[in-house]
């Protein structure tokens, strides 16, 4: 049996946690709006959070931003279906390794050696700082988004008339 120990600060701020309370905001958006149909035509502009994703978006309504956020959800839960998308993640991701050819003096042997361990050090160095960038960068993507998704979550309540419930 495991104790639960009290979340810290890093907890609050794990990728794990930004997903989950992304997920949460966009199945409480989900479950809060029963009619998807009111937010067409309903223009992003009038919430200042919302209209930040206009100039992102072809299409500038509610609508369209509710069936992206699902659908951003539905890509974190199930995976990217996107084979396209997945096979350029990949290629982004390659690393390009770059090394000398191996030299073929009696002294190079050792000294080849000595140099692929550090290139291999600074390459999980490089790998160890693109994974913190691109985590960085997710967690505040995911924030904007969870943002987003309560925005909208809101906006939806006033259209109908019932701004002030569950609160």
């Amino acid at each position: 049996m495991m104790m639960q120990l009290p979340e810290t600060c890093n907890q609050k701020n794990s990728l794990f946690n930004a997903m989950h309370r992304f997920i949460g905001a966009v199945n409480n958006m989900d479950q809060t709006v029963m009619l998807p149909s009111m937010l067409r035509d309903v223009p992003l502009d009038e919430d200042a959070e919302l209209s930040a994703m206009k100039s992102d978006m072809e299409d500038g309504d509610m609508y369209s931003y509710y069936q992206l956020l699902k659908s951003i959800r539905t890509d974190i839960e199930w995976g990217v279906r996107c084979a396209a998308i997945d096979e350029r993640r990949k290629e982004s991701m390659k690393i390009t390794r770059t090394s000398s050819s191996a030299s073929t003096s009696s002294s190079s042997s050792t000294s080849s050696t000595e140099e692929e361990d550090e290139e291999e050090e600074e390459e999980d160095l490089d790998l160890e700082k693109q994974f913190q960038y691109h985590l960085t960068g997710l967690q505040g993507v995911l924030g904007k988004l969870t943002v987003q998704a309560n925005s909208l979550t809101k906006r939806y309540k006033k259209e109908i008339g019932i701004g002030g419930w569950g609160q």
